[in-house]
C-alpha cells in the first residue's frame, strides 16, 4: 500500500472561488507593499555597511559563546560563522565576523575592534584577527541597486521565456504570479523585521525559479489539454489540468518543505533568514502556480488556432503519484 498526499484521481473545481482567492491575494499585496513603504526592511550587513573580521585560533571555534560575547557589547546585526577548509589543519580554526557600520562610519573604529578583541580573548585567550575590512554605505547602497536589478532581471527573462514558448496570456500570468511571491515575501520580512541580506536575495531569486518550474508544468498540461479537448470550455480545461499535475506538484512542494524544516530546526542562525524565505515562498510559490496563475490565465483567455502541430506534449512527469 503506497501513501499518497493527494487522492490518485481528483476533480476539483479551483475556480468555484477564485475572485476570493485573488481578491485575498490582492489585499495581501498590499498590506506587503504599505508595510515595506512604511516600516522598511531590516537590511543586514551586506545593504547598510560594517566591520568584516577575520580571526584565528588553535581552539576550536565556539559560535555561541562567541555571540554571546559580543551580544554584550551591544553592537547591533552581528554575524559569526566558522570558515573550513581543507587545507586547515586541527590547530588552526577560522571564523568570520561581521558587524554593522556604528552610526554610519566609513571605516571601522579602531577603538571597537580593541572591544571585540578583548571580549573574545575571554573565550579563546589565543585568538588572533587576521584581517580587518569595512564596507561603507556607498558600497551598500549599490549592492542594494544590483540586487534589486538582479530581481527584475530575472522576472523579465521569465516573461520573455514563457512568452516564447507559449502565449503573451500565459507570460503575463506567470509573471503576475511571480511579483506576487517577491511582493509578498518581501512584505513577510518587512513585518516580521528580519534581517534582510544579501542570502536573502539568493532566496528570492531561488522562489522565482521554482514557482516558475511549477508554473510552467501546469501551462504545459493545459496547452496539451487544449489541443486535446477544443470543443471544451477554458475553464474546464484548466481545471482539468491543474487537477492532473496536482498530484506532482503537492509532492515536489511536501519533499522541499521537509528538507527546509530540517534546516531551519537544525542550520543555525546563519541560515535561518534564507532558509525562511525558501519555506515561505514554496508555500506562495505553490499557491500561486493554482490560484493566481492560473486565475489570471482564465480572465485573460487564450485565442485557440491550433492549425499548426504541436511540438511539445505535455510534461512526462506531471502524473507522477504522490
Amino acid at each position: 500500500m503506497r501513501l499518497r498526499l493527494v487522492p490518485q484521481e481528483t476533480n476539483w473545481d479551483f475556480f468555484s472561488r477564485s475572485k476570493l482567492w485573488l481578491g485575498i491575494s490582492a489585499v495581501l499585496v498590499v498590506l506587503a507593499l504599505t508595510s515595506f513603504l512604511v516600516r522598511g526592511l531590516n537590511y543586514g550587513i551586506d545593504f547598510e555597511g560594517g566591520t568584516t573580521i577575520r580571526t584565528e585560533s588553535a581552539q576550536p571555534v565556539d559560535v555561541g559563546a562567541y555571540r554571546d560575547t559580543l551580544n554584550a557589547l551591544e553592537l547591533g546585526d552581528v554575524s559569526i560563522s566558522e570558515v573550513f577548509d581543507p587545507s586547515f589543519g586541527p590547530e588552526k580554526n577560522v571564523a568570520m565576523i561581521r558587524v554593522q557600520a556604528q552610526d554610519g562610519a566609513e571605516s571601522a573604529d579602531p577603538a571597537m575592534i580593541a572591544a571585540i578583541q578583548n571580549a573574545l580573548q575571554e573565550v579563546s585567550p589565543d585568538v588572533e584577527f587576521l584581517s580587518v575590512e569595512s564596507v561603507g554605505p556607498k558600497v551598500s547602497g549599490e549592492l542594494i541597486q544590483t540586487a534589486a536589478l538582479a530581481v527584475v532581471a530575472a522576472i523579465g527573462a521569465v516573461l520573455v521565456y514563457i512568452w516564447l514558448r507559449f502565449e503573451w496570456q500565459f507570460a503575463l500570468g506567470a509573471v503576475i504570479a511571480l511579483v506576487h511571491d517577491v511582493v509578498l515575501t518581501m512584505g513577510v520580512f518587512s513585518e516580521l523585521q528580519i534581517r534582510f541580506d544579501l542570502a536573502i536575495i539568493a532566496a528570492l531569486l531561488t522562489i522565482v525559479g521554482y514557482s516558475l518550474n511549477d508554473t510552467v508544468v501546469v501551462f504545459d498540461r493545459v496547452r496539451e489539454n487544449l489541443r486535446k479537448y477544443k470543443n471544451r470550455p477554458l475553464r474546464e480545461v484548466l481545471n482539468l489540468s491543474i487537477n492532473e499535475t496536482l498530484s506532482r506538484t503537492v509532492m515536489t512542494s511536501v519533499t522541499t518543505l521537509l528538507a527546509l524544516f530540517a534546516l531551519f530546526a537544525l542550520g543555525g542562525d546563519v541560515i535561518r533568514g534564507f532558509v525562511f524565505a525558501m519555506i515561505w515562498g514554496v508555500i506562495v510559490g505553490t499557491y500561486s502556480s493554482i490560484f493566481v496563475a492560473s486565475a489570471m490565465l482564465l480572465r485573460l483567455g487564450i485565442k485557440r488556432d491550433w492549425s499548426k502541430p504541436d511540438a511539445n506534449k505535455g510534461n512526462q512527469f506531471a502524473n507522477v503519484d504522490a
